[in-house]
């Protein structure tokens, strides 16, 4: 697995180009919220999407919703998440 700060950059990738946004990664932050107030907009059907890249890309699977919201906050959270998920993985 790659450090944290190429994690990061490789999730801001991943954003950008699953979600089609009409900016580039430098705009996204890793602590920005990526929902709500202040945040970069991402929606629910945005939230789908990431879901479904997260799986695709790094095994991570995301259950419910509850788990979405706690997971989806940041480009840090998402990071933690896959890191962990990464850790479980070998442990096995």
């Amino acid at each position: 697995m790659s450090t944290s700060e190429e994690l990061k950059a490789e999730i801001k990738r991943l954003i950008v180009e699953n979600l089609m946004l009409q900016f580039g990664v430098e705009k996204i932050t890793n602590n920005q919220p990526l929902f709500g107030p202040d945040s970069l907009g991402l929606d629910s059907v945005d939230a789908l999407q990431l879901v479904v890249a997260l799986d695709k890309n790094y095994g991570l699977k995301i259950p419910d919703p509850e788990a979405a919201r706690t997971i989806l906050q940041s480009v840090d959270t998402i990071a933690a998440a896959v890191t962990a998920h990464a850790g479980k993985q070998v442990a096995v």
